[in-house]
Order: C-alpha cells, then structure tokens, then sequence
C-alpha cells in the first residue's frame, strides 16, 4: 500500500447519486471519491434495489465489509491519474 495515499474512516451515503462519498488524502491534499450502488452489489454479489428503505445503512455496510478491496481500486486509478471531470476518483 502507498503510504502517501491515506484513507480515513469518514463515509456517507448521497441519495441523491446513490453514491457512497469517502474522502482520501493525498500528500495532505483531500479527494473525493464515491462508489455506486451497482459497484457495491457488484463487489459483493448481491442484489440491491434502489428503492429499499435502508439503502443508505445497507450500502454502508457493503462499503465497510468491502472497504480493503475499495481502496486498492481507488489507489490504482490515482497511481495511474484517472479522475473525473470535477477531479475525483468514481467507481461505478
């Protein structure tokens, strides 16, 4: 692991996106990343319906038992400059 590639215990969940947004710090720069819902059922080989009424605790327990494998994508798509338009990292 990249030890200039930091991140911290800090997730939410935004409905609107049906993202989880988590921060990491790089160089003590911070960058937004997020993670879909599709990704996150993708990751754990579940079924997700958006329209559950405990999406958000759901996906946040997904992120969590997942949070290893998250942050090995998320660090090689920095390791190689791939951001979005806004300059975050997206897993979709």
């Amino acid at each position: 692991m990249n030890q200039s590639i930091l991140f911290p215990d800090l997730q939410n969940w935004d409905s609107q996106t049906q993202t989880v947004v988590f921060p990491v710090q790089i160089q003590g720069a911070n960058i937004e990343c997020r993670i879909s819902l599709v990704k996150l059922a993708s990751l754990s080989s579940t079924t997700i319906d958006a329209g559950e009424q405990d999406i958000a605790s759901k996906a946040l327990v997904l992120f969590d038992e997942y949070r290893f494998d998250i942050e090995e994508e998320v660090e090689a798509l920095i390791e190689q400059e791939i951001f979005d338009e806004q300059g975050r990292v997206v897993l979709l």
